[in-house]
């Protein structure tokens, strides 16, 4: 019996990925209560040991685990894997001393480092409209950063840092896909990043209280269900559709780190991310007129 084709739902795609954003929001004011009291390599550690239950519990789902780490690109994966392990490591620095509408306003440049990347690493085209928006983009960090009007807040640098080693992520996730499914892409990152930690983690652990690892499994949690939201938003639309929602992370973090931490970004802060969030939202509108042009498959990962 032959399956019905897939029809696209907008509607549910948007609604999971806004609530994926939600979550993640709430993940990152959890992270930032639990890095003043523990080490990046503890957090570290138990996030990934929990989601690889998680990943291997999805993708066995659909097929044996020999066949989820068959690979044509392994060590691809592997260095994607160690690239999302070394972003989630330094946003858990860069949190510990900026608010989260701070972060995720750096945050939000990595669409832009994504064009940048591709243009010179995979010679993918960019015209000069989407390099126009990388440059109006970076303004829009400076206008964030003030440069030369007050000292930088430790953990600014970082935060770049983390937005580029999420970019670099997205860029290997973009190439590996067309060789690997998404089971096989979840399997490597959960398994790679649970083992790496498995050996680091020990070294710098401090036994949490009762009440602490609540918020632990609570913040494994929140990574796994935002996942999960994330995997059936795009099963539901296509990411071109969905890419814009992402920066709704932004909104609910500001909300979040109001409510939670009684931080609110300043006025300079608002209008640079508007300027980064313009930029990101414009670079995503040419990247599907680009793709309206050309006959190509929608692939999803």
């Amino acid at each position: 019996m032959r399956r019905a084709p897939h029809q696209d739902n907008p509607t549910l795609g948007i609604t999971l990925v806004v609530g994926a954003m939600l979550i993640f929001a709430t993940q990152d004011a959890i992270t930032k209560g639990l890095a003043d009291t523990y080490s990046t390599p503890q957090i570290l550690w138990v996030r990934f040991v929990f989601y690889a239950a998680f990943a291997l519990a999805f993708s066995l789902r659909k097929k044996p685990l020999r066949e989820c780490l068959r690979s044509e690109r392994p060590w691809l994966q592997i260095l994607r894997s160690l690239l999302i392990l070394a972003e989630i490591g330094a946003f858990i620095v860069a949190i510990r001393t900026l608010s989260l509408a701070e972060i995720h306003s750096l945050l939000a440049t990595f669409p832009l480092m994504v064009t940048a990347i591709a243009a010179f690493f995979l010679r993918e085209a960019v015209g000069i409209r989407r390099w126009a928006a990388v440059l109006v983009g970076f303004c829009g960090v400076l206008v964030i950063l003030r440069p030369g009007f007050e000292a930088l807040k430790p953990g600014v640098l970082v935060a770049l840092l983390t937005a580029l080693l999420f970019a670099a992520y997205n860029v290997l996730t973009r190439v590996v896909s067309r060789h690997d499914d998404s089971e096989t892409s979840l399997t490597y990152m959960a398994l790679i990043g649970a083992a790496v930690m498995t050996v680091i983690g020990p070294f710098f652990w401090t036994w949490p209280t009762l009440v602490d690892w609540g918020w632990l499994l609570l913040l494994s949690c929140t990574a796994a269900t935002g996942h999960l939201l994330l995997i059936k938003a795009l099963e539901a639309a296509p990411a071109s559709v969905l890419q814009p929602f992402n920066y709704t992370l932004l909104v609910f973090a500001t909300i979040i780190g109001y409510l939670v931490f009684d931080n609110l970004p300043d006025s300079w802060t608002v209008i640079g991310a508007g300027i980064v969030v313009a930029s990101g939202l414009y670079t995503i509108y040419r990247e599907r007129v680009r793709g309206a042009k050309r006959p190509v498959a929608d692939i999803r990962t």
